[in-house]
């Protein structure tokens, strides 16, 4: 998909009267440079403001200025609000009234920002940026000092939204799921260690990527992965027709609890990393091309022939390396029953590591992050980001979709 140019603003077209302005804006302000005129247009912005207010004071008591009244509410001088812009800080008179009614529109009474400032810091905390980062940012843009401790409480409003998300229904039935861990350093009781963000991603019956659940922290084990996958069956979650993963701790026991149904498949790029781990360097090339004769085998008979012979080839020199396809068979030979265009849908995690691609880009603006809530707020972030790409099915998906209500009646969605 192409991308969409950035709108740039069009000058509409000179008139006199914004001739004459300008005359009086050079006439009224030694203007000499850009930063000149961004001083200016403070100014100026600070005096269209108030002015605004007073007439918005004006339609609340009634009557003008400098009129009499003898009305009993009157006005009660000003009191200066320290407000940020775009062009930097600058102060306004906020006109008071005695009877303190009155709500001025323009600038209301909490409102201290008129930058949108809480969006580009939302923004930048989304592309990885640290609290620190954002702040300097801030000040060296707009010219006005954010606390780092401001960019914590603007990113804490979101989250009431992660909650929601993370606790929102899902579909009924998913063809395709995948789960995988990316692994981030986060500060805890003054101590760094590793945690894992573990992601779940589902193929849905449209077949467009949708990321069902974020969870962070948790050492690897049936009991919690059982908690993990039974949080998506309270979320609405009835069938989920193959599910695609890694070797995760106690991922097998806990799918079997939870949803007996479903067909685990593990992912074949890591079947094969694992594997070339155990080989050297001068061997891998004629190892990975001897382990596609495996993966690539047009069924599952053909496949485990192809296994006898590499296992029996390599495991002079390399006794460990071909363990892992002998003892995982159960859960690599699903993909046997499929046409090789439909395979690759989901023998092996590419769809969530591009999603994670994404999320390590994280680790290379933050070495550590100061909490584990920190970590959170950053990966919803990034989701969303990402998510907005996530327009179209998934490659062949029609096709995909055919088979899968072949091999699974009943079970797929009509």
């Amino acid at each position: 998909m192409a991308n969409r140019k950035k709108e740039v603003y069009k000058p509409k077209p000179m008139t006199e009267g914004k001739r004459n302005i300008i005359q009086g804006l050079l006439q009224e302000y030694d203007i000499k440079t850009a930063d000149d005129i961004q001083d200016a247009l403070k100014d100026l912005l600070s005096g269209t403001l108030k002015e605004m207010l007073e007439a918005e004071m004006d339609g609340h008591l009634g009557y003008d200025r400098y009129e009499r009244s003898d009305e009993p509410n009157y006005r009660n001088g000003t009191k200066p609000k320290r407000v940020r812009s775009k062009y930097g800080e600058f102060e306004v008179d906020m006109p008071q009234d005695r009877r303190s009614s009155f709500e001025p529109q323009i600038l209301p009474k909490r409102k201290k920002d008129i930058s949108a400032i809480d969006d580009k810091i939302i923004s930048m905390y989304a592309k990885g940026m640290t609290v620190r980062q954002i702040s300097e940012t801030i000040e060296d843009i707009y010219g006005f000092e954010v606390s780092e401790g401001m960019v914590s409480d603007i990113t804490d409003k979101l989250l009431p939204k992660i909650e929601e998300w993370q606790n929102r229904p899902l579909s009924a039935v998913y063809p395709v799921v995948f789960i995988d861990a990316v692994h981030f350093s986060v500060r805890d009781d003054g101590v760094i260690r590793k945690l894992a963000a573990y992601v779940v991603l589902g193929i849905n019956e449209d077949g467009k990527k949708e990321v069902l659940t974020i969870t962070i922290g948790e050492n690897e084990s049936s009991k919690y992965w059982l908690s993990v996958l039974n949080s998506l069956k309270n979320r609405g979650i009835k069938d989920i027709l193959i599910l695609c993963s890694d070797g995760l701790t106690g991922i097998k026991e806990a799918i079997t609890a939870a949803f007996p149904s479903t067909e685990q498949q593990r992912c074949i790029v890591h079947m094969v990393r694992n594997t070339l781990k155990y080989v050297a360097n001068k061997d891998m090339k004629a190892f990975a091309k001897d382990l596609k004769t495996i993966y690539n085998a047009s069924d599952e008979k053909t496949a485990s022939k192809h296994l006898k012979a590499v296992t029996e080839k390599w495991e002079g020199q390399y006794p460990n390396a071909m363990k892992r396809w002998n003892d995982n068979w159960d859960a690599v030979s699903p993909i046997f029953k499929f046409s090789k265009d439909v395979r690759t849908a989901f023998y092996t995690t590419n769809a969530i590591e591009s999603l994670n691609s994404s999320y390590r880009r994280l680790n290379r603006q933050r070495s550590v992050f100061p909490s584990s809530q920190a970590l959170l707020k950053a990966l919803y972030l990034a989701t969303f980001e990402i998510v907005k790409k996530w327009t179209v099915p998934i490659r062949n998906w029609g096709k995909i979709r055919g088979e899968l209500a072949v091999m699974y009646p009943d079970r797929m969605p009509e």
